[in-house]
């Protein structure tokens, strides 16, 4: 199969699809890779590595999109990118297209075959592409909240550690999976006062057994996320309904219970987010300030950490790429019922229910189309 690797062009996304030696897994199987010049300098790849791989290297993206027969991305194409899809091209990227309705319709009307990230299920459960991104955003999430805590940003002038003598921060999280559980490890080693919040009692219970004595877990009622961020000058949103659009735990109205120059960290936004005022921001312009809340809501955080988020994201997202690249996205799907659940989008037709239900449309069972 040709495989197209184009460069990011998303906001201050330096992260690419494959790394050199994925590249070299990709020819040793057969595959030819076309790789736009330039693709990988974000993460630290120049194009010689990638030669030196097998890849031959495209002058732009309108080459590599054009030659290719299955696209390898990190973030969803962006408006611009939409007049270079066809039908018969596969595309496997992140799409978050429950909270994308210009992308999705864009990939409906041009009947190409779609497989996102995000949705592929493990063999063992989970979600093995979603979960590197996960873990690095959970990370980042409380570096990031702990600087704009910072008077110079506009925060409250928290320092989350505190020091003796003066009472520590009070981070909160919303939701405790890989994004939660991660953002606690952090913030657990920082010293900050840490509450979790789930509805997801064997989760609580797993938190509490691995951080003992050290956070407070609660059920997220909607009692206990109000009286929880009333005390926080973190909120970490971390909540994910798999390629469903997140629920709304924190309404505007709520704002008005949180502290003057608290943050929200909103990880959740590439599915619309858990916090009623997110909207997308960019590492240009991380943050917005509404209601005296400080609110970050980068929607490609790993972006920033280029080189490591591309290595991990590469060693989760290669296996699934090699089954597509040797058998098809038909083939693929029907051996491997997991992989089954990353196909968004196939022949015109919506084939994961999430997307279909937030955006009204029709969902159609894959297993059906193939």
């Amino acid at each position: 199969m040709k495989i197209g690797l184009p460069k990011e062009i998303k906001n201050n996304e330096f992260r690419v699809g494959l790394t050199p030696g994925a590249v070299s897994n990709y020819v040793q199987a057969g595959n030819e890779v076309f790789v736009e010049t330039g693709a990988g300098l974000g993460s630290g790849f120049p194009d010689a590595e990638y030669e030196a791989a097998g890849a031959k290297i495209l002058p732009d993206a309108a080459s590599v999109w054009a030659g290719a027969e299955m696209i390898v991305k990190v973030k969803e194409p962006i408006e611009c990118e939409y007049q270079y899809f066809r039908k018969g091209l596969l595309l496997y990227t992140y799409l978050h297209l429950a909270a994308d309705e210009p992308l999705t319709k864009a990939l409906l009307e041009s009947g190409m075959t779609s497989v996102a990230y995000e949705t592929i299920v493990g063999r063992q459960g989970g979600l093995p592409c979603l979960a590197p991104m996960s873990e690095i955003a959970g990370r980042m999430a409380v570096q990031e909240g702990a600087k704009y805590l910072e008077k110079t940003f506009g925060g409250r002038g928290v320092l989350l550690a505190g020091v003796p003598g003066v009472e520590k921060g009070n981070v909160v999280i919303l939701g405790g999976g890989n994004v939660g559980t991660n953002a606690c490890k952090i913030a657990v080693g920082m010293g900050a006062n840490v509450t979790v919040l789930d509805v997801n009692g064997a989760r609580l219970a797993y938190l509490d057994d691995i951080f003992p004595r050290q956070i407070t877990t609660l059920y997220a009622t909607r009692d206990n996320v109000l009286k929880s961020i009333a005390q926080a000058d973190l909120v970490v949103g971390a909540v994910l309904l798999p390629g469903r659009t997140t629920p709304k735990l924190v309404k505007k109205e709520d704002l008005k219970l949180m502290k003057p120059g608290a943050v929200i960290v909103d990880v959740a936004v590439d599915q619309g987010g858990c916090v009623e005022t997110t909207h997308a921001t960019t590492h240009d312009d991380p943050v917005f300030i509404l209601d005296g809340v400080v609110h970050y809501c980068v929607a490609n955080m790993p972006g920033a950490v280029a080189r490591t988020s591309t290595q991990a994201l590469v060693n989760a997202t290669l296996p699934y790429g090699l089954a597509l690249a040797a058998q098809g996205a038909e083939a693929a799907c029907k051996a491997d019922p997991g992989l089954m659940q990353g196909l968004n989008t196939y022949d015109g037709k919506c084939t994961f229910p999430g997307v279909a239900e937030a955006l009204n449309l029709e969902y159609v069972d894959p297993a059906t189309l193939l």
